[in-house]
């Protein structure tokens, strides 16, 4: 069975897969590793076959349980564990990596708009949520881990950034709108 341990880069999926007793497999090391079809020249970075992935997995990994680890992940599983993050922390962690100024507020958009945990649902049969905010990488991988054994259940819905934005930093998506008019 392939679980899908997705969200939007910087959420800390690596490394609480690091922490899992599961066979993990990288998605974003298999698209590095040549199945893609080259750099996207307008969003700089590797553009994935999906369908080369897909057949992949097939072909290559039977395990019981398989944690299909990053942010394309829940294209290829029947159950997600979508992984989210304070915006404000995201922010501090993509710019941290080196993250540009575009790609950085690219993805703090899609983790404001749930952009992953929408097309989680749209496409798994059961997805829970975990807000990995001010939890270390093992209370993360805890529940992970207590959500693939039945223990408990995190449905989707519980996360609202937009709250969150609305309220703290209503300049969100003002700025965004005014640096595309410049």
């Amino acid at each position: 069975m392939y679980i899908a341990l997705t969200g939007t880069p910087g959420t800390g999926k690596t490394t609480a897969a690091r922490l899992l007793p599961y066979k993990v497999i990288d998605i974003n090391a298999l698209v590095k590793d040549g199945l893609n079809f080259g750099l996207d020249p307008c969003r700089g970075c590797l553009e994935a076959d999906m369908e080369g992935l897909g057949k992949r997995l097939k072909e290559q990994y039977s395990e019981e349980i398989c944690i299909l680890e990053g942010h394309l992940s829940h294209h290829f599983a029947d159950r997600s564990i979508v992984l989210r993050l304070d915006p404000a922390v995201l922010r501090l962690r993509l710019e941290a990596r080196g993250y540009s100024h575009e790609k950085t507020r690219e993805n703090l958009e899609a983790e404001a708009l749930d952009v992953i945990l929408v097309e989680a649902v749209e496409q798994c049969h059961r997805v829970d949520e975990i807000d990995t905010t001010g939890r270390t990488p093992q209370e993360v991988a805890n529940l992970i881990t207590k959500i693939i054994e039945g223990e408990i259940d995190l449905p989707p819905g519980q996360v609202d950034w937009m709250y969150y934005i609305e309220q703290r930093h209503p300049s969100f998506f003002t700025a965004r709108l005014s640096s595309t008019t410049m």
